[in-house]
């Protein structure tokens, strides 16, 4: 584990005391929490946008029909 040094506003860095103390955590181990379930987000958003991009796009009419109304796609 690395140490870093940060900076906070006086009411942020108040708000994460009582934050860590709520669950019993050290103010360290609070920020690098948030910090990790960020980063996990993040991942998992890459991952669904990857997969996302990825399919193969969906026909919304036979080459000779119309295309459906914005109703009908709603529906």
């Amino acid at each position: 584990m690395r140490n870093l040094t940060v900076s906070l506003d006086e009411r942020v860095a108040r708000w994460a005391r009582v934050a860590a103390a709520e669950r019993d955590l050290s103010v360290s181990r609070f920020v690098a929490e948030l910090l990790t379930a960020k980063m996990n987000d993040e991942a998992a958003y890459d991952q669904a946008r990857q997969r996302a991009l990825a399919a193969r796009p969906v026909a919304l009419k036979a080459k000779s029909a119309r295309y459906p109304s914005r109703g009908s796609l709603h529906e």
